[in-house]
C-alpha cells in the first residue's frame, strides 16, 4: 500500500479544527457559558481504517492551547506524522498567535499566525525547512477571531440543545470564515473510558468552507458541565476513509 503525504497528515488539520474545547470571545453566541479546568490534558487513541494510527495530546493551561500528534506502528512505518502546535490567546480570549511544526514523511515545515486586530488583519508565514522556501500571506479578519484549535475549544462554553446552530469566527491564517457547528442529537457512546452520555455535533469546515475537499466532521461532547470531547471522527472520500480520535485519559486541575 502506498500513501501519499496528504493523506494522514489531515488528523491534524481537522483534529484543530476540531478540537472543540474553547474560550468564549466579545461577541457571545447564544448558549449558557461552561466552566473548564485551569489546566486540562486529554489523551486521544487515534484509528485509521479500523487501524491504531497514533496519538494526539491536546493541552490547555491559561492563555495557551497545545496539540501534539504522532503517528504509530503500520501508519507510522508508512508515513510518519510528527506535529506540534501551539496557540495563543489574548485576555479576551482572541487569537493572537499561532505556531506549528510539522513533520510529515519526507516534508518539514515550521507555520507562524500572527493575528493584528488594530489592523483587522492575519499574517501568514510558513517555511520550508526541507526546500527552505517561504510562503506569506495577509487577510483580512474580525475584531476578534479564533484559530482553529481555540475556535473549537470555544465550542465546550456553549450548551447548545439538538436542532440548533452556532457559527464561528475561525481564521488559520490562510482563510477566515464564519464556520456553521450544529448540535444534531443526545447519544451514550462507548470510549476506552468507559461509556458516555454525549452530544454529537457537526462541524462543517470541509466542503469548500476553510477546507475546499470533501468531508464530515462529527464531535461528540460528554453530556456535562465540563463538555469534554469524548470522540472525533473525520469521514473523507473512500481514497482516505475515516479517522476516529477516542479518549484515553483525561486529567485536569
Amino acid at each position: 500500500m502506498r500513501l501519499k503525504q496528504r493523506r494522514p497528515a489531515l488528523i491534524l488539520p481537522v483534529l484543530a479544527m476540531l478540537p472543540l474545547l474553547g474560550s468564549p470571545f466579545q461577541s457571545q453566541p447564544e448558549g449558557l457559558q461552561a466552566k473548564a479546568a485551569a489546566r486540562e490534558t486529554l489523551d486521544y487513541d487515534v484509528e485509521w481504517r479500523l487501524v491504531s494510527a497514533g496519538h494526539a495530546k491536546l493541552t490547555k493551561s491559561g492563555r495557551e492551547m497545545r496539540l501534539h500528534l504522532e503517528s504509530t506502528g503500520l501508519v507510522s512505518r508508512l508515513f510518519h506524522v510528527n506535529d506540534d502546535y501551539l496557540a495563543q490567546s489574548t485576555e479576551n480570549d482572541c487569537a493572537v498567535r499561532t505556531l506549528m511544526r510539522a513533520r510529515e514523511g519526507s516534508r518539514d515545515r515550521e507555520t507562524q499566525v500572527d493575528y493584528d486586530y488594530s489592523q483587522h488583519k492575519v499574517f501568514f508565514h510558513e517555511r520550508d525547512l526541507v526546500k527552505n522556501n517561504i510562503v506569506s500571506k495577509e487577510i483580512a479578519v474580525p475584531d476578534c477571531a479564533n484559530d482553529i484549535i481555540g475556535g473549537l475549544y470555544r465550542l465546550r462554553t456553549l450548551s447548545l440543545e439538538p436542532g440548533k446552530s452556532v457559527f464561528l469566527p475561525i481564521s488559520d491564517g490562510r482563510k477566515s470564515v464564519d464556520m456553521k457547528i450544529e448540535c444534531q442529537r443526545r447519544e451514550e457512546i462507548r470510549t476506552p473510558l468507559g461509556p458516555r452520555k454525549t452530544l454529537l455535533y457537526e462541524i462543517f469546515a470541509f466542503n469548500d468552507v476553510l477546507y475546499k475537499r470533501p468531508g464530515h466532521v462529527h464531535i461528540w461532547l460528554s453530556d456535562d458541565e465540563r463538555h469534554v470531547p469524548v470522540q472525533i471522527e473525520i469521514r473523507l472520500q473512500f481514497t482516505i476513509g475515516t479517522i476516529t480520535l477516542r479518549l484515553a485519559k483525561d486529567e485536569r486541575s
